[in-house]
């Protein structure tokens, strides 16, 4: 599959999906990434990360799309630090306790009153590391303590009753005088999919900058933190057109990753003569 790079606008929250590759052994991805299923009737062996570090205060929204009455407990959401890149296969069963025991992860269950199939909700980790949970309109504080400093990857466990989720979008508020919400993930080329009532994610390659809901509002301010450190300005950008990192970020990030931080599409340190990376004025 051909990597498509993210050129709508620093203005944007980078396209959300779930990571191709660190994925429980009894889960399918399909729909560009962003509907996760159990293939087998188990309540564990669900787990699923995000295709890149998201930010702080942003509200990871999904919905429930099947669930069954054989199993007790449900979904069950949280962060970590560790890469999905870095994980070894198969995964471990369960976020809690199996990776909730480790540093650098934090997950809190869910109720089964509101991962009934058809319902919507949204989590994020708050500027003093708390994970905050979203339902209808009502927010809850429900675990404190996250590590905010470092790259933080969302991080679901289809658990228990809970049979298939669809990443619906993720949404960022700022000073609550605007809202950021991320592009539509890329929808990779594949042969028609049976499960066609879901809803069909657009393909990014045609998408336009006028299409994105998060850059229509022109009197939005450009959000220029980044995405390592989240103190230093970014001054970098990359070959796939993120302008993500900060000068003392960059090469710490193309030597001990190789990917661009928000949509992993490859990098390579410059070599003499070549300018793959870009600083702004």
């Amino acid at each position: 599959i051909s990597e498509v790079s993210h050129r709508c606008s620093s203005r944007c929250v980078s396209p959300l999906s779930f990571d191709s590759q660190a994925v429980g052994e009894k889960v399918r991805l399909s729909h560009g990434g962003r509907l996760a299923e159990k293939t087998d009737n188990t309540f564990k062996n669900g787990l699923v990360f995000s295709n890149r570090p998201v930010k702080i205060q942003e509200k990871i929204c999904l919905r429930i799309e099947k669930d069954s009455s054989i199993w007790d407990g449900a979904l069950r959401v949280g962060f970590t630090t560790v890469p999905p890149s870095t994980r070894s296969l198969p995964l471990p069963s369960m976020s809690i306790p199996n990776l909730t025991d480790k540093s650098g992860h934090w997950a809190v269950p869910l109720d089964e009153s509101v991962c009934q199939a058809g319902s919507e909700l949204e989590f994020w980790v708050s500027s003093h590391g708390s994970i905050y949970i979203g339902v209808n309109n009502e927010e809850y504080e429900r675990l404190p303590g996250v590590d905010t400093k470092q790259p933080l990857w969302a991080m679901i466990d289809i658990y228990g009753q809970t049979r298939s989720i669809l990443l619906l979008d993720s949404k960022k508020n700022k000073k609550l005088l605007y809202r950021r919400r991320s592009c539509p993930a890329p929808e990779p080329l594949a042969s028609p999919d049976p499960d066609s009532h879901f809803r069909s994610v657009p393909d990014v390659s045609d998408f336009r900058r006028e299409d994105c809901i998060s850059c229509l509002d022109t009197k939005m301010p450009e959000d220029n933190v980044c995405v390592v450190c989240m103190a230093k300005e970014a001054r970098i950008t990359l070959p796939c057109g993120h302008r993500c990192l900060c000068k003392d970020c960059n090469f710490r990030v193309c030597e001990q990753f190789g990917t661009c931080p928000l949509c992993r599409h490859t990098i390579s340190a410059p070599s003499v003569g070549e300018r793959w990376f870009i600083e702004v004025s």
